[in-house]
């Protein structure tokens, strides 16, 4: 049964509502700002699922029942809802319409911390490393089939992520790699496409696949003139290093510093409440760690394993803040537990508000930077990819699952997935249904007049004898209610 998620009610919606207001006087206060996507982020967030802000109106044909579905920021930032959104939509198009039957391997590509920065401040930059990384491991994976790229092709979706589990900023590459490779040949399927697997993968292959991808991106950034070397080691040229409004907050984060107050600059507080452990990486693991990159290409799904290369996807594609995992401490501050503990036995970090609203801003992306790339057979001016992804007839009807309508011809594009059917396929929660009469339920009505919103939900609130989705008055954050 369907119930609104009400954000005004998590600790991320008080946290930003009271906090933001003082972290945007802060930063005037040193003759500092924000640009205005990362704004328009904090602001956009504090009106989503609000249904004083807008709203549709959900009426039961049969017993007329009602419901209220406020509107989405639709932001890529921090949302946990758009994100989670965004997520579902994500997993669901790579899955229905885009990786054929196929073996399907995720190479992993973790990058130092200068260059994580680098990354962030000149996408430009980001996006011709990643097209270094990519042919780096498409001829690897053709030459261990026994082919040539003449004769032989590949392909994968990167799903660029630029969050660590400790809402810092950390962007890493995460490429859904075909586990094998495409030729031509009679024999093929109605297509003329015959697919290769690689199988065997060694654990030496990718060190020196991280090794290859080293030197080449080094080699690539010192003919920018964005890096510069000596004999024993190289940093960061001038060109490289940004000025820009976010600069600091993204400096900060990257290396888990503290970016605002009296302990500005200092490590991130850390809480370590399971001891030490020593993690003895396996020899037959396929990761590779040269020179600060990591290379990890352990996790794969057979062709048959659609329902695991979903749930990848989706982990893959998940947000970068769980509210499950945040609380505040005795002392007022904010605690973010991590997803996975580290080896010296951290499982928290600790951040002051101000420092908390630094972090969060960091990891919002600029405009028209996209966080998903197609490469070889699925990049969209591929000759094969007609060929290759998967087609209308082929897709699977699972019983209780919505299927995405696919375009009876080329002209008509891909409509993305509607508010309801990513419901019905995360939660299996279906809002076109009446839950009290089972009938069919339907948009009746697009409210977003600020005066006819105050009449319904005072109408509402009168009615039911509580307070409807209007927005709490402003306070502090619950401080000894939350503490486990």
């Amino acid at each position: 049964m369907y119930e609104r998620h009400q954000p005004e009610c998590t600790l991320l919606y008080k946290l930003i509502e009271q906090y933001y207001p003082d972290f945007m006087a802060h930063l005037a206060e040193q003759d500092r700002t924000l640009p205005k996507y990362v704004q328009n982020e904090f602001e956009e967030y504090l009106k989503c699922g609000i249904l004083s802000h807008g709203f549709l109106r959900v009426r039961c044909e049969c017993c007329h029942h009602e419901r209220h579905v406020a509107f989405s920021c639709k932001c890529r930032g921090f949302c946990p809802s758009c994100c989670a959104k965004r997520m579902t939509e994500s997993a669901a198009l790579l899955v229905d319409t885009v990786l054929p039957r196929q073996p399907i391997r995720q190479w992993v590509l973790s990058i130092p911390y200068p260059l994580r920065l680098l990354f962030a401040s000149q996408p430009l930059v980001m996006g011709a490393a990643l097209r270094i990384v990519y042919r780096t491991i498409e001829s690897h994976l053709i030459k261990k089939a026994g082919y040539t790229r003449t004769t032989a092709r590949t392909g994968a979706v990167t799903l660029i992520q630029r969050f660590g589990s400790a809402l810092n900023l950390n962007i890493h590459f995460h490429m859904i790699f075909l586990d094998g490779v495409f030729v031509d040949a009679e024999g093929g399927d109605k297509n003329g496409q015959r697919f290769k697997p690689v199988t065997q993968h060694q654990a030496s292959e990718i060190v020196e696949l991280a090794h290859k991808i080293s030197v080449r991106l080094a080699s690539y950034l010192e003919r920018a003139g964005l890096i510069e070397g000596d004999v024993e080691s190289q940093y960061l040229a001038d060109a490289a290093l940004s000025a820009g409004e976010m600069s600091g907050h993204q400096g900060y984060s990257v290396n888990y510093r503290i970016s605002m107050g009296p302990q500005k600059g200092k490590k991130v507080f850390t809480l370590q409440t399971l001891p030490a452990m020593q993690k003895d990486i396996d020899s037959g693991t396929l990761l590779g760690n040269v020179a600060g990159f990591s290379l990890h290409a352990g996790v794969s799904a057979k062709a048959n394993e659609r329902d695991k290369l979903e749930r990848l996807c989706r982990y893959i594609a998940r947000p970068p803040v769980s509210t499950k995992r945040l609380s505040l401490t005795v002392q007022g501050n904010i605690r973010y537990e991590l997803k996975t503990p580290y080896r010296d036995g951290t499982t928290h970090v600790i951040f002051e508000p101000l420092d908390f609203m630094s972090k969060l801003a960091a990891l919002v992306p600029a405009p028209r930077v996209h966080l998903t790339r197609y490469h070889g057979v699925f990049a969209p001016n591929s000759n094969h990819r007609a060929a290759i992804i998967i087609k209308p007839q082929e897709k699977e009807v699972i019983a209780g699952e919505p299927s995405l309508e696919v375009p009876d011809t080329k002209d008509k594009k891909r409509a993305a997935m509607t508010w309801a059917q990513c419901l019905k396929r995360a939660f299996k929660i279906d809002i076109d249904i009446c839950e009290v009469c089972k009938g069919s339920a339907k948009v009746i009505a697009c409210i977003t007049d600020p005066v006819t919103i105050n009449k319904l939900l005072n109408h509402l609130q009168q009615k039911q004898g509580g307070q409807i989705g209007m927005l709490p008055a402003s306070r502090a954050p619950p401080v000894r209610s939350l503490v486990d």
